[in-house]
C-alpha cells in the first residue's frame, strides 16, 4: 500500500493508528530487557569473533580486517534483525492478538506498518552500537559526515525493504516453529555474500552470485561511502553498488508490502 494514494484524513489516520502499534511494540521490549539486550549486542559479538579470531587469517591482520568488516557487519545485522520481526508477527498471529487487531476501527496496514516502524527504530540503535563498538576497535570513516550519513541511510533503506519481507514470511509461516526452521536461511544468505570476504578470494562463479546479493550491494555501497575508495567488482550490480543498494530495497518493498498487506487482511477469512 502506498500512502501517496491516499486522501489526506486517511493518511493521518494510518499514521496515527500505526504510531499506537509502535508503542505497543517498544513497551514489549521494555518488559523484556533481557532479550532485547541480546539482539542489540549480537552483532558487536559478530564483530568481536570475525575480526579477533578470524580476521589476521582473513586478511593478514586484524586490524585491517576491522576496517574491512564494520560495513559488512552492518548490512549483515539489518539482515539478522529481520527474524524478530518473522517470530512476532507469527506469535501474534498464532495468539488470535492479529485477529483482534482486524477487529479494531483501525486503518488497514496500520498493524504492520507500526511493526516495521518499531523495527526501524531498533535498527538505528543496532548502527549505533555497531559505529560505537567500530570506533573503539580503531574503525574510522574517512569520507566526510555526508558521505558517512547516506551510508547510514542506505543500510536503514536496506531493512526497511527486508522488513516487508519478513513481515510477510511470518504471516505466511503459520507457527513459530516453521519460523525458527525458515530463520536458517538467512545463514546462506548472509554468508554468500561480500558482508565478510572479498569475492575475488572466491571461484568465480561463486564471486558472481555473492555480488549480485542485495546484502553484498549494500555492504560495497557503504565501504565506498565510508573510505572514498571505488571498490568495483567482476558483475554490473558490484561495479554500480550504491545504484543497486538503492534499487533493491525498493524492489523488496513494492513487492511484499502489498503481498504482506493482503495476506494479513486474508488471514482466517
Amino acid at each position: 500500500m502506498s500512502t501517496s494514494t491516499l486522501s489526506g484524513p486517511v493518511r493521518t489516520r494510518l499514521w496515527r493508528d500505526a504510531a499506537i502499534i509502535t508503542g505497543r511494540t517498544l513497551r514489549h521490549w521494555r518488559a523484556r530487557p533481557g532479550v532485547f539486550a541480546i539482539q542489540l549486542l549480537f552483532p558487536v559479538l559478530v564483530i568481536l569473533m570475525m575480526g579477533g579470531l578470524l580476521g589476521g587469517a582473513i586478511a593478514g591482520s586484524a586490524g585491517d580486517y576491522i576496517l574491512f568488516v564494520i560495513p559488512g557487519v552492518l548490512a549483515f545485522t539489518m539482515l539478522f534483525g529481520v527474524e524478530t520481526t518473522m517470530i512476532a508477527v507469527t506469535t501474534d498471529a498464532a495468539k488470535t492478538v492479529t485477529d483482534r487487531f482486524r477487529s479494531l476501527p483501525i486503518a488497514p496496514g496500520a498493524v504492520l506498518l507500526g511493526r516495521v516502524m518499531a523495527d526501524m527504530l531498533t535498527s538505528a540503535l543496532e548502527i549505533a552500537i555497531i559505529t560505537v563498538a567500530g570506533l573503539a576497535l580503531g574503525w574510522r570513516w574517512e569520507n566526510g559526515l555526508f558521505a558517512a550519513l547516506l551510508a547510514y541511510g542506505l543500510l536503514l533503506w536496506l531493512r526497511f525493504g527486508l522488513l516487508w519481507v519478513g513481515v510477510w514470511a511470518g504471516l505466511k509461516a503459520g507457527s513459530p516453529e516453521a519460523v525458527s526452521a525458515a530463520q536458517l536461511l538467512a545463514w546462506p544468505i548472509g554468508f554468500l555474500s561480500t558482508v565478510f570476504v572479498d569475492p575475488a578470494t572466491m571461484p568465480r562463479w561463486l564471486g558472481v552470485a555473492a555480488e549480485w546479493n542485495p546484502l553484498s550491494a549494500t555492504a560495497t555501497a557503504v565501504r565506498e561511502l565510508f573510505t572514498g575508495a571505488y571498490a568495483g567488482g567482476q558483475t554490473w550490480a558490484a561495479q554500480h553498488a550504491l545504484t543497486t543498494a538503492m534499487i533493491a530495497p525498493l524492489l523488496l518493498t513494492l513487492i511484499f508490502a502489498p503481498l504482506a498487506i493482503r495476506t494479513f487482511q486474508g488471514l482466517n477469512r
